[in-house]
């Protein structure tokens, strides 16, 4: 099957570089919702099965169009969520970023016993991601649907899938930048693994709706300043 993993739309967490993991979290800025119209434009011609969004409300709203677009019910699966940002929560410093974005990266990498400060290890985080994933997968194969698509968040996307996919180790999501409503495109299941067959960081709906002023943390090159 293939696997939609889609980042949601710009959040005024975002342009202020906020780390905003809590729940429900934000809506959308007005780009953001119009981020979101142009994914589903862009994903018109996909025949999408079913459709994923996680406990934020943020990712329900990117969702949305897409949903209306293929007559889809939004189904909110928890587990699909943000990598919580403990003691960071709602800092804006590049330190505070640096530690957030060194501590999922690592987890990427395969030290899951490093903890987030006053948060989850990375234990935590694929044992809730994992699982939510293997019920959209079982799911998807009980009502034999080719593609899935799930709404998530810039940090839970790059982490899973810089240690879950084949052709996307840490040191590629470090680098590969996944902007709001950017596409990581997988192939495979939860028995035979993940690759990676497309990895779309800006906004689907082109340059034109990316926001090269916001400060937003989760979705640039880890290694750049």
């Amino acid at each position: 099957m293939k696997l939609l993993l889609i980042r949601h739309g710009e959040t005024p967490g975002n342009v202020l570089g906020q780390l905003d993991t809590d729940h429900p979290g934000p809506g959308l800025t007005e780009l953001g919702e119009r981020q979101a119209e142009a994914m589903a434009r862009a994903l018109a011609n996909e025949r999408i099965g079913a459709l994923y969004a996680s406990t934020l409300i943020r990712t329900q709203i990117t969702a949305a169009p897409l949903a209306r677009l293929h007559t889809l019910d939004i189904e909110v699966l928890d587990g699909l969520h943000e990598i919580e940002a403990g003691s960071l929560e709602k800092l804006t410093d590049h330190e505070a970023h640096k530690r957030y974005m060194g501590t999922v990266i690592s987890w990427a990498a395969g030290d899951l016993d490093r903890r987030m400060p006053a948060g989850p290890d990375g234990h935590a985080f694929f044992e809730r991601f994992d699982a939510a994933i293997a019920q959209v997968v079982e799911r998807a194969e009980r009502q034999q649907h080719g593609t899935v698509a799930v709404v998530s968040h810039g940090a839970a996307i790059r982490t899973w899938a810089g240690l879950r996919a084949d052709g996307a180790d840490h040191e590629f999501a470090a680098r590969h930048v996944l902007a709001n409503t950017g596409i990581v495109a997988l192939e495979g299941d939860v028995a035979a693994g993940w690759t990676l067959i497309h990895w779309d960081g800006s906004p689907v709906g082109g340059l034109a709706l990316a926001d090269p002023t916001a400060g937003d943390p989760t979705g640039r090159d880890v290694a750049a300043p």
